[in-house]
C-alpha cells in the first residue's frame, strides 16, 4: 500500500471579487434607482445560472492558489509557512474538503480532522458535552468511539466545570481548547491545524504541540500552519513555503525556514506602499523603513552597541495635532522566537503630530542584538483606530560590534542578546 496520503496535482483556486465604481460628488435619485435595478437584474441572472453573486460594478479574478503540486507521506509532520495572503488557509480548506479547487485535483487517503477556526463545527446553543458528540460525528466517528475518548478530551480541554454550559458562553481560550481536544483525540489519520493555537495561553500551546507530536509519532500525518518558527521547527520534520499562491520551496524544516526568511529579506526591497497583505483602516499607511546613526547617515545594518534611529515613513489622508498614536514593532529571531516589542505605549510616548507625509522615529540606544537577521512586524493605531498592521514588514541586519567599549567583540556563543551590566566586590561587615 502506498505511503502517500496526500497528493496535490496542479491545484488552483480562483475567487471573483467585485469593485464598486467611484461616483461623482453628486448623484441623482434616478441614477441610484437605475443602478439598483441593473444590479438586481444582474444578480437574478447569476442565481438562475448557478453562478456566485458578486457585489460591485466591475469584477476581478484573484488566484489564491495556482499550480500547487506536492506529496505528503503517512506519519509526516509538515509545516506550511508563508506571509499573510500567501494561500496557506485556502490550501488547508481544500485539503479539509471545505472548499473545492477551481482546477487540479487532490487525492487524500484517510480521515481528516481540521482545526482551521476557533470552534469550527460547534453549535453555540449546545453544551460542551453535546458539541463533543456533534463534532465527533461530523469527523466521522461512531458514538462508541466518541464515548471511549470522552474523558480524555474533557481532561485535555480543562473544561469539566463548564461541560454542560452552552459553548456560546465560553471564552475564546475555552472554545479553542475544546475544539483542539476533539480534533486531536478522535484518532484522525490526518490532522490539519491552522494558526488558531495563538488564541491559547503559553502552557496550552505547549500542551497542544506535545499532543501533535504524539499524533505524528503514532504514524499519523500532521499539517501545521503557523508564523511561530520555533513551534514549526519543534514539531515538523519537513516544510513548504507558499508565496502568492505558489509553492516556493519543499524540503526539510531547517531549509524551509531559512528559505522563508530569505524570501522575507527579498520582500524588503519592495516599498511597503505596494504591500497588499495589510490590516487596518489604512487612512495612514507605512511606505518604508530606514535606519540611521546619530550623525544622521543612513545605514544598511545596525552594529551591536551602536545608537540607532529607526524611521517609519508614512502617508496620511489626515493631518492631526496631538493625536493619540500607538506605534510598535516586534523583533523575532531567525527561529521565530519573539525577542522584544518596542511599543510607544510602554514608554508613554503617545501624543504625536501627524502630517500628510512624514515619519515616526524610534531611538534604540546601544543596540543590543548580536549579528544576524531579525524579522519585524509593524503596527500603528491612532485614537484607538488600527490604521496599519503589517506582518514581516522589514528585517534588521546586524553586525557584531564593540558593545562594552573594551576593544574586543564578545564571542557569539555567549548568547544572542547583550545587556549593560557591571561587577563589584563588597565585604560583609562583622
Amino acid at each position: 500500500m502506498s505511503s502517500i496520503v496526500i497528493k496535490a496535482e496542479n491545484l488552483g483556486k480562483k475567487y471573483v471579487i467585485g469593485h464598486q465604481a467611484e461616483r461623482g460628488n453628486y448623484t441623482a435619485l434616478r441614477d441610484v434607482l437605475m443602478q439598483n435595478a441593473r444590479t438586481l437584474w444582474s444578480k437574478t441572472k447569476d442565481l438562475a445560472k448557478g453562478k456566485p453573486v458578486i457585489q460591485g460594478d466591475t469584477m476581478e479574478e484573484v488566484w489564491a492558489l495556482k499550480d500547487v503540486s506536492f506529496e505528503i507521506s503517512r506519519g509526516e509532520a509538515v509545516g506550511i509557512i508563508g506571509r499573510n495572503g500567501a494561500g496557506k488557509s485556502t490550501l488547508l480548506k481544500i485539503l479539509s474538503r471545505i472548499t473545492e479547487p477551481t482546477e487540479g485535483r487532490v487525492t487524500i487517503r484517510g480521515r481528516v480532522a481540521s482545526l482551521l477556526e476557533v470552534g469550527t463545527g460547534f453549535h453555540p446553543e449546545l453544551s460542551g458535552r453535546e458539541n463533543i458528540y456533534l463534532n465527533g460525528t461530523i469527523l466521522g466517528m461512531t458514538r462508541l468511539e466518541i464515548k471511549r475518548k470522552f474523558d480524555e478530551i474533557v481532561a485535555f480541554a480543562e473544561v469539566e466545570k463548564y461541560l454542560d454550559t452552552p459553548v456560546k458562553r465560553y471564552s475564546s481560550g475555552m472554545y479553542v481548547r475544546l475544539a483542539f481536544a476533539v480534533a486531536a483525540h478522535l484518532e484522525p489519520e490526518i490532522l490539519v491545524v491552522d494558526e488558531v493555537l495563538a488564541v491559547g495561553d503559553a502552557s496550552f500551546q505547549k500542551k497542544c504541540l506535545g499532543k501533535m507530536g504524539d499524533v505524528a509519532k503514532e504514524g499519523r500525518t500532521v499539517l501545521f500552519v503557523s508564523h511561530n518558527m520555533a513551534a514549526v521547527r519543534q514539531l515538523c520534520q519537513n516544510g513548504m513555503v507558499l508565496n502568492e499562491g505558489k509553492v516556493n520551496f519543499l524540503g526539510d524544516i531547517g531549509s524551509t525556514i531559512n528559505r522563508y526568511l530569505q524570501d522575507v529579506k527579498t520582500v524588503q526591497a519592495v516599498s511597503l506602499a505596494e504591500r497588499r497583505d495589510r490590516q487596518g483602516s489604512q487612512w495612514l499607511k507605512f511606505t518604508g523603513v530606514r535606519l540611521f546613526n546619530t550623525a544622521g547617515n543612513e545605514q544598511r545594518q545596525a552594529i551591536s552597541g551602536q545608537d540607532v534611529f529607526i524611521r517609519f515613513y508614512y502617508v496620511s489622508d489626515k493631518v492631526m495635532r496631538d493625536a493619540s498614536v500607538n506605534i510598535a514593532f516586534n523583533v523575532r529571531s531567525n527561529q521565530g522566537c519573539l525577542l522584544t516589542n518596542l511599543n510607544s505605549l510602554d514608554v508613554e510616548k503617545t501624543t504625536m503630530n501627524l502630517y500628510s507625509t512624514g515619519f515616526l522615529q524610534c531611538f534604540w540606544p546601544r543596540f543590543s542584538l548580536r549579528s544576524g537577521s531579525y524579522e519585524c512586524a509593524l503596527f500603528c493605531a491612532v485614537n484607538g483606530d488600527i490604521v496599519d498592521w503589517l506582518q514581516s514588514a522589514f528585517t534588521i541586519q546586524v553586525e557584531d560590534g564593540d558593545f562594552f567599549s573594551t576593544g574586543r567583540i564578545i564571542n557569539r556563543e555567549q548568547g544572542d542578546v547583550l545587556f549593560s551590566y557591571d561587577w563589584a566586590s563588597h565585604p560583609i561587615e562583622g
